[in-house]
Order: structure tokens, then sequence, then C-alpha cells
């Protein structure tokens, strides 16, 4: 078995996360423009959120068959790179059809990624899983927060939104060489006999209500935070501020939940239950879209609506590790939570987008509909802690499995 550096190994699980969100992210405080140039309705731009997360509703159980047969690590590079590919291309689109190609490119690459990450941790870091998600969903709200936040003055210091939609290929270009070189060239690859005895542990938990119900869980809080990557600027807008404002909001609402997950591994130890900081966090979310639709403080309300996610999406992630006993298992609880949870989740942002035409432009109903969305996901919430509610510590570094109370 080749020596991997842990040190190197998660400096390559950071890279590798961070190209996760910026495909997204860099869309919406462009949106308005993108619609202007392109004549795109209020349905097609919400394509540019929605199909990427459709992509990963649809690819992450392949992901867990791809990884089995050539490797996770491996196949996690390959994913990279079809990212990069897809922000790249976006230098060239000029017309509704070829940017929503660019988003299906790196919707695939995203799509692969995110549930075999979840097993490389499982796989590599059995003893410090929350310490891990840690890093990984830190790295996601902080590519989220340099897409929001840079998009606008990138358009306008280069006069292009195709640009500045294409330079976020360079995180891929940046992760691409230490993935390969700490991690994919050094991992063994699965040979038959491996390759059968993961094969059970694989399948995904179709039939187990558990999964279920972390799986809606899953998605409903992807429908607000994908609701509100794509319409938020839009809504502050509407309320008469600027566009460099409004990108602002929507900076603040990713870079929220960074300090969120840097805290939660240490908040978890301290205070273990699931329930306490699940409805906290939906709490949180839910004042922050009541003030939204007063248009009370958007600021203010960013925050709140970003404390909600940088709690939520760390403990969703974790909660499936609970149920896995290996890295494959892992990866398949994980592959069922993202491939359901990210369909559920892609209908946020195109239904929103519909009720927004059909309402005449008033992004009223779009708030009300993602409040509705968050007294839902609180429902589903009390009924997923029963049996799960506090979990130990971890005593012995050497048993890296979660045991629930």
């Amino acid at each position: 078995m080749k020596k991997f550096s842990p040190f190197l190994m998660i400096a390559a699980l950071f890279l590798a996360s961070l190209n996760l969100r910026p495909a997204i992210n860099s869309v919406s405080p462009l949106l308005q423009a993108i619609r202007q140039e392109l004549g795109m309705s209020a349905f097609a731009a919400s394509l540019l959120t929605s199909i990427p997360v459709l992509c990963m509703g649809v690819f992450s159980p392949l992901a867990v068959r791809w990884g089995r047969r050539k490797g996770i690590e491996r196949v996690i590079g390959w994913s990279l790179a079809v990212i990069g590919i897809g922000n790249a291309l976006r230098i060239f689109a000029n017309s509704t059809w070829s940017l929503l190609l660019t988003s299906f490119i790196a919707g695939v690459g995203i799509a692969v990624i995110g549930p075999l990450l979840s097993g490389f941790i499982k796989q590599r870091f059995p003893a410090n899983v929350p310490a891990m998600i840690s890093v990984y969903t830190i790295a996601l709200a902080l590519g989220a927060t340099l897409a929001s936040g840079l998009s606008v003055p990138l358009q306008a210091r280069f006069h292009s939104w195709q640009i500045a939609l294409a330079v976020w290929a360079v995180l891929a270009v940046l992760a691409l060489p230490l993935w390969r070189l700490s991690v994919a060239r050094k991992a063994e690859r699965p040979d038959a006999a491996a390759k059968a005895a993961s094969g059970a542990s694989a399948k995904l938990p179709w039939r187990n209500r558990k999964a279920w119900l972390l799986t809606l869980s899953f998605g409903l809080l992807g429908m607000l935070f994908y609701s509100v990557t794509a319409w938020l600027p839009p809504i502050v807008q509407s309320m008469g501020y600027s566009k460099q404002y409004a990108g602002t909001v929507l900076t603040v609402f990713s870079v929220t939940q960074i300090p969120v997950g840097l805290a939660l591994p240490a908040l978890l130890r301290r205070y273990p239950s699931r329930l306490f900081w699940l409805l906290l966090g939906s709490v949180l979310m839910l004042a922050g879209f009541v003030m939204t639709a007063l248009s009370v403080l958007p600021l203010i309300s960013a925050v709140l609506i970003g404390l909600g996610p940088g709690v939520l999406f760390p403990l969703n992630l974790m909660l499936p590790f609970d149920e896995a006993a290996d890295a494959q298992q892992a990866a398949a609880w994980s592959a069922m939570t993202q491939s359901a949870g990210y369909i559920v989740s892609a209908l946020g942002p195109i239904v929103l987008g519909r009720l927004h035409d059909a309402m005449g432009g008033s992004f009223l109903p779009v708030i009300a509909g993602m409040i509705a969305i968050n007294v839902l996901m609180m429902a589903v919430q009390l009924a997923i802690v029963k049996g799960t509610v506090t979990v130990k510590p971890v005593k012995h570094r050497s048993n890296g499995k979660i045991v629930a109370n």
C-alpha cells in the first residue's frame, strides 16, 4: 500500500472541493446582464442553476459504480478536468443553448465528485470524519463566496460576462496537479476481489426509510440553497439596490457559512444533539426569509439565511456516515441522498422561476415559496432525528465508526 501524506491529502481535498460551486454561484450576480443580452426568460435563466443541480441527481448513482470500478481517487481527478472544461467553454457562450451546455458539462463533473468525496473522507480519514467534512464544506462555501463576490468586478474589468464566468476554470487547473501527485497517482486500482466484496455494500439503500428521510432533508435544503443562489440578487435589485450591492448580499450569504463550518465540529462535541442544530439552522433561515419578504436590511437577512446552510449542510453530509460501515457504503448512502436529493433541489429555482413569470415579475410569491419549503424541511427534520439525536464522540482513533445513541 502506497503511503499518503495527510497534509497533502487535506490540501488536495480542499482544492478539489473549491471547484464544486463557482460554476453555479458565478452566474447569479450576472443574471440580469445575461438575461438582457441573450433575451432569456426567468425560467430559462433558472436552468443555469438547476441543470448542474439536476446533473448531481442523475449522475451521483453512476459515480459510485465508476468509483468502485476505477478507484474513487482516479474518478475524482477526471471529474475535476470535466468541471474545468465546462467553465472554460463559457468564454465562447454567445447563445442561451451554448451557455446551458456549459452548465451541463460542469454539472456532470460536480455530480460525480460529490458522493465520491464522501467515500474518500470515510476511507482516508475514518477517525476524523467531522473535521474533514468541515474542510469540505468550508471549501464549498469559500468557492461560492469567491464566485459570488468577484463575478461582477471581473465583468467590469474585462467588459465581458463570458470571461467572468470562464475564469473559474483556473481553480481546476490549480487542483488537478496536486490531486494527481498527492492522491490519484498513489491510489491502488481496485482488483476483481475488491470490486466483488464492495458490490453488496455499495448498493444504494432505496428501500431504507431512514435513507429516504435523509434524502428529503438534503433535497429541501438544496431547494432553498439553490433558490437563494439563483434569485437573491434579483430580489435585492427589485428593492431598488444596485447590481453591486446585490452581489455583495449574495457574497455575505456565502461567506457567513465559513465560520460556521469551522466551528461546527467543536460545537457538536460540546452539544451533540442533532435535533437542536437542525432546528436552529432552519429557524435562522426562516427569520432571514421573513425579513426579505418585508424588505428589511438585506445584508442582515443574508447573514441569517447563510447561517442556515452553514449548520445544515455539513449535518446533512454527516448523517449518512452514521449508517455506513465502510468507504463504499458511505459513498452509496451519500449517492442516494445526493441523487434523489439534488433532483428535488433542482426543482427549487425552476418552480420559483415559473412562479415569478406567472405572477407578472413579482418576487413576493418566490419568497413565500421559500418560506413554505423551510417549514416543510423542519417537519422532516423532526422525523429524521428519531434514534439519531445524539452521537457519542469517537474514543479510539482506530475505530472510525460514529456510534449513535
